[in-house]
Order: C-alpha cells, then sequence, then structure tokens
C-alpha cells in the first residue's frame, strides 16, 4: 500500500484525493503528492532498501502506487561512477557522474515512465500519451508496450533520428508536430480535454514527477549513505532539479542521511535558457522563448517547473548556467575522451556548464559535486558528427597499415610478446 496521503496545490495549498487531475481548480497552481511522512518514518529503514531490488522500484515506499501491477522493465539503480580523470581536467577532487545512460530505453525518463505507466493501469486508462522531446517519448513507447497499453508520443517534426527509431521500433502512434515541443504540449493540453487517455506529463503528471526522486534515493545510497555537497543537473522543464533537491530532503527528514545543505545547480543551452535568463535577472518570472539549440532535449521554451526551479536554486545557494551549443559538443567530447561516456546533448550542457562553475570558482575543488547524465549520445550522434576523427581506411595488409599510420602523424611501437607458457598453470 502506498503512503501517497493526498494531492496538495503547490501554490494556495488545497488538497485532493489521488485522482488522474494535475491543476487546482481554484487557483491553477500544479499539484503534487503529499505522503504520510509519520506513518512511512516508522516504517523505513535503510536495510528495508537495501533489501529490494536493483531497480526504482526499491523505493517503491517512497512513490505513490499500490504496487500490484507494477510495469517494470528495469529502469534505475544506474552507475554512479567516481570521475577521476574528469575532475583532474576540471580541478574537482571528489567528482562522481550518475550515469542515467544505462536505463532500458537509455534516458532517466524510463524513472518517471514506471511510475506513470504503474498508475496509467491502477487508474483503468488503455491509452497512454505525452509530449516530448524525444527522450519521453521512447520511455512511455516502451512501458506501454510492456503494460499492454496503446500508445501515442507527440514529438516535433525535426527531432534527432535516434529518439524516433527509439520510439517507432515499440509500434506506439508517432505523431511528428510541425513546431517546437511548446507546440505539441499545447496540443496535447486540447487532447486531455477530449480523449480519456493517460497523458504521462499532464493529467498524470504529479505521479510521473515523483519518479525523478530515485535518482537522488540512489546517489545517497550508493555514496554509503551520504549526501552530496553539490548537484549539478540539466534543466528544461525543471521539474528535475526540484524533484532531486525533494529526494535529498526526504531521506534527511527520515533520518536515512545526515543532512549536508547540499547546493543545486543547473545548466542550460543559451538557446533555450528561459531559467537561467531569469536566474541572472534576480526575478523568479520566467519569460517564455523559442528554441533555438542542438540540445532538443532540453528544448523546453515554457517550463512548467521554471519558477519552483528558480526557488531551489535560490534556497539551496546554487547557480544557474548557460552554455553555448559549441560548449555543448565539448562537453560531450570531454567526457567520452575523460571517463568513456558517451553522453546526449543534455550531458553535454552539464558538463560545459560544470567545467564553467569550476573554473569561475563556483564550486569548490574540496566539494563532493555529482553531475547528473541524463541520456546517451546515440540518440544524438548528429551533434558531434563533423568533431569526430576521420577513419583510416587500409587494404588488408601490413605496408597498407603503416602508410596510413604515417600518413596520419603517428608511429607505431611493436608491443613485446610475452613468453609463451608464462602464466600458464
Amino acid at each position: 500500500m502506498s503512503y501517497a496521503s493526498h494531492l496538495r496545490c503547490k501554490e494556495c495549498g488545497r488538497c485532493y484525493p489521488l485522482n488522474p487531475v494535475h491543476v487546482c481548480e481554484f487557483c491553477f497552481g500544479p499539484l503534487e503528492i503529499d505522503y504520510d511522512y509519520q506513518a512511512l518514518g516508522r516504517h523505513i529503514s535503510r536495510q528495508r532498501i537495501e533489501r529490494g531490488p536493483l531497480t526504482v522500484w526499491r523505493y517503491s515506499d517512497f512513490l505513490p502506487c499500490d504496487r500490484q501491477q507494477v510495469v517494470d522493465i528495469g529502469a534505475g539503480f544506474t552507475p554512479l561512477l567516481r570521475a577521476q580523470n574528469l575532475g583532474e581536467a576540471l580541478g574537482l577532487r571528489q567528482l562522481y557522474i550518475k550515469n542515467d545512460c544505462a536505463n532500458p530505453t537509455w534516458s532517466f525518463k524510463d524513472r518517471v515512465v514506471t511510475v506513470a505507466a504503474t498508475k496509467a493501469l491502477e487508474f483503468g486508462f488503455d491509452t497512454m500519451a505525452c509530449a516530448s522531446t524525444g527522450n519521453l517519448a521512447n520511455a512511455v513507447a516502451a512501458h506501454a508496450a510492456k503494460a499492454g497499453l496503446r500508445a501515442l508520443v507527440f514529438i516535433p517534426a525535426d527531432l534527432e533520428q535516434g529518439k524516433i527509431v527509439g520510439s517507432a521500433i515499440y509500434g506506439p502512434t508517432l505523431v511528428a508536430v510541425k513546431g517546437s515541443y511548446d507546440d505539441a504540449n499545447r496540443l496535447c493540453s486540447e487532447l486531455v480535454e477530449k480523449y480519456s487517455w493517460a497523458f504521462v506529463n499532464i493529467n498524470i503528471r504529479p505521479y510521473y514527477a515523483e519518479g525523478s526522486k530515485t535518482l537522488a534515493y540512489e546517489v545517497l545510497e550508493q555514496l554509503g549513505w551520504r549526501a552530496p555537497d553539490h548537484c549539478i543537473v540539466p534543466m528544461a522543464s525543471g521539474s528535475l532539479l526540484t524533484k532531486v533537491w525533494r529526494g535529498i530532503k526526504e531521506m534527511a527528514w527520515l533520518g536515512l542521511v545526515d543532512w549536508a545543505h547540499t547546493r543545486m545547480s543547473g545548466a542550460q543551452a543559451k538557446g533555450c535558457s528561459p531559467i537561467v535568463e531569469a536566474w541572472e535577472r534576480q526575478s523568479f518570472n520566467i519569460r517564455p522563448v523559442r528554441p533555438n539549440t542542438i540540445a532538443k532535449s532540453l528544448a523546453i521554451g515554457n517550463p512548467a517547473d521554471g519558477y519552483y526551479a528558480l526557488k531551489v536554486l535560490a534556497d539551496s545557494g546554487g547557480v544557474a548556467v548557460a552554455v553555448s551549443d559549441d560548449e555543448v559538443v565539448e562537453g560531450i567530447m570531454l567526457l567520452a575522451e575523460t571517463e568513456g561516456i558517451f553522453t546526449e546533448t543534455a550531458g553535454g550542457v552539464v558538463i560545459a556548464g560544470l567545467r564553467r562553475l569550476a573554473a569561475e570558482g563556483r564550486i569548490r575543488p574540496d566539494e563532493l559535486v555529482v553531475a547528473f547524465i541524463t541520456g546517451s549520445g546515440l540518440k544524438t550522434q548528429e551533434a558531434v558528427l563533423d568533431r569526430l576523427a576521420p577513419r583510416l581506411e587500409i587494404e588488408p595488409h601490413l605496408a597498407s597499415f603503416e602508410e596510413a599510420i604515417a600518413e596520419h602523424g603517428e608511429t607505431v611501437a611493436a608491443g613485446r610478446q610475452s613468453s609463451r607458457g608464462e602464466g600458464h598453470g
């Protein structure tokens, strides 16, 4: 049984039953889940969590689902890696990468959709739908296939090919909207009034968003039940930043970790940075923009949770940073060349932002820092194709190889062959 108790308006505080609604009917503020933390505190422990499955459902007590028919394709418990090489390059002695490229559809969106799909079944829906910049569409299509639900995914028509294929393979109805994500989302907001579908980021949004908290839970557990000093998170709608923050606070409220005053910083691409732009104006008033960036997974010009992300940045003592498209590509290349992780453009935004903040002294060298990498670079190969070294084409013989290497300006030293028989017993 879930410890979720009700929906609460983030603006006026009015409470609602746990139904598929997302907006307060009095003030039109967004709704979020509240829990019975007293009951949860009597029940939860580190040991109970550690006995759970190696998926997001390890933290099922913190999620708003009854868990009778969980839709689980293995999302969560992705690697937290000590990034020593990248840390040395940036002057950061305790840098970690949370690598959510390792999820089933290769992005963190599997976390939110496993919760949304589970709630869709609980509410009796037969169809899941979403507006998406790509990663969410992939996750919705995959989880709907697992759950036996029909899926409709609405994407911008100019989306990267990897993300289009990454949705179509699961057999949804794929709707390419001639416009931006914001155009697709507005259309879905009209459709939700007419069709009885589970729109995961509209009428199911309060439940869906809770899945992002599992990123925080995992990081705390993987650090040995310790909160980081500083987190840097990509910002699109702003929801991920707010939920990582909430997850850290929940664990502290329940005594599972010591409160460490974790600072939350967020990064956007300059071509779509309405949250950063408001931050730099020292304002909580978001001015919508028309996206123009290669970081399409972050290209939300009117971020639904932008105001709340700004509040988290301010309350936690964090920073907002925007980086150019060139810096995004450099960030992708830097992470790949130092840590062997190929991230999509959103991860390039994070690494470029991290590098900027470290260079400016806004991240101290001794801070324990976690950078959140939320999607795989195989989805956005177009961003780096013209920056890759050309391949060497050779005939299948030694002379051709050595000629090509010489023309490439490299020398080849023959390796020493170990004695045959050494090491055999």
